[in-house]
């Protein structure tokens, strides 16, 4: 019994991530697959369109068999952590024995052997990072303008920069080397993203296009107009949560709680607030007090800079918004890894492989998550409490569902 491993988002799953799940049990002879899947909050710092019980939905209406929970721990964090998190949840449920992700190029050829290099974080590597932090650049630029240096051979660190500069690239990096901390024997595939780039917000094929076009499409248009690139169950799923008042949800969503935190929290208690680094805190009461409109869209454009990245910016006000702190989310506490499996949904091939689990997983398996105490859970369910109290109608069932309900079961 073979399954291939993909971490995902699917907000909302789409035609483009219906080509990826088929082509990666193509590609790797896989009878199975496991979505590790990203919570309430996603990985650039934004919240699901809707929730991760209706995103889980969809990836089983797609064939997954296994649909697991990245804690937010990992899933609103930098590629590093969102990667290494992701796949050490795979690794762990000892089941899964490849991994495949989607890159621009479509190869592994240079992305392997500089994995392999860079997968002990040298002192060297990091001393290259802080010089170009120094200089005014942002986090990813700095890193990738660093990796290519630090482990530019034959000739293709100037290869390397250009593919680092693409998100999936990097991603895709972080996995090979989440793989290589762990070392884990899961072997890892890529097949290239088509006919859509990563940010493009418009689309410029007639059934694919980027989840960015598809959010777009769903939140200035309507379900008609993203009609085209969403397989059918993502369409009646939407519709659904839609009409019964659990989405759209955006920033705009916790617009208050997050006005009320940052207008009530002194200087000191945001600098505790992970991300929020470098004197930030003082940048955001400085915004507070000239924004013309107190909407999140309008503080995160007082707040960008060249140094500060959009998705840096979003990340450090989901971590506001759900008081995270910095010793709750420091390296050594993400390097401990996560703490359990969390089981969101199943096919009934899936409730094989959670028999097979109870051999091989090294670690606690969650179908009942309130019988369970980890620090990672605990914030878990705060995140998925706050994120339901911000839908267009708010029910207290859906607010506290992780206590309520089992997993999802699709056996058709």
């Amino acid at each position: 019994m073979s399954a291939v491993g993909l971490i995902v988002e699917y907000n909302p799953l789409h035609n483009g991530h219906v080509h990826h799940y088929t082509r990666a049990k193509e590609i790797t002879g896989a009878e199975h697959s496991v979505a590790v899947l990203s919570g309430p909050f996603l990985q650039r710092g934004e919240p699901g369109i809707v929730s991760k019980f209706a995103r889980a939905e969809m990836a089983l209406a797609m064939g997954a068999d296994l649909v697991i929970e990245l804690p937010v721990s990992y899933a609103v964090q930098p590629a590093e952590w969102f990667a290494y998190g992701g796949v050490a949840l795979l690794h762990a449920t000892g089941v899964v024995d490849s991994l495949c992700f989607g890159t621009e190029s479509g190869s592994l050829d240079l992305l392997l052997p500089v994995s392999r290099l860079l997968a002990d974080e040298s002192p060297e590597l990091q001393e290259r990072i802080s010089i170009h932090l120094r200089e005014g650049m942002n986090y990813p630029a700095a890193y990738s303008r660093a990796a290519a240096a630090a482990a530019g051979i034959g000739g293709s660190e100037e290869e390397l920069l250009q593919m680092l500069q693409k998100p999936n690239h990097t991603l895709g990096l972080h996995y090979l080397i989440a793989l290589h901390r762990l070392k884990s024997a899961i072997r890892p595939f890529t097949i290239p993203r088509i006919h859509a780039g990563y940010h493009d917000e418009m689309p410029s094929h007639s059934a694919i296009a980027s989840a960015t076009a598809v959010r777009r499409m769903l939140l200035t248009q309507d379900l008609d107009a993203a009609a085209p690139y969403l397989p059918e169950s993502t369409l009646r799923i939407l519709s659904r949560e839609f009409r019964e008042g659990r989405g759209p949800v955006t920033w705009e969503s916790f617009r208050g709680p997050l006005m009320h935190l940052l207008l009530t929290s002194s200087v000191q208690e945001l600098e505790t607030l992970h991300e929020v680094t470098e004197g930030l805190e003082h940048r955001l009461k400085r915004a507070l007090y000239a924004l013309q409109q107190p909407t999140t869209e309008a503080l995160l454009a007082a707040l960008k800079t060249k140094r500060y990245t959009h998705t840096k910016l979003q990340r450090m006000l989901t971590h506001i918004l759900l008081r995270h702190t910095k010793a709750e989310m420091s390296p050594a506490a993400l390097a401990a890894g996560p703490g359990y499996i969390r089981v969101l949904g199943f096919s009934r091939a899936g409730q094989g492989l959670l028999k097979t689990m109870k051999k091989t997983a090294a670690l606690p398996v969650l179908v009942k998550p309130s019988s369970f105490d980890h620090p990672q859970l605990e914030l878990d369910l705060r995140v998925s409490a706050a994120y339901a109290n911000a839908y267009p109608a708010p029910d207290v069932r859906q607010t506290f569902r992780d206590y309520f309900e089992a997993p999802i079961r699709r056996f058709d």
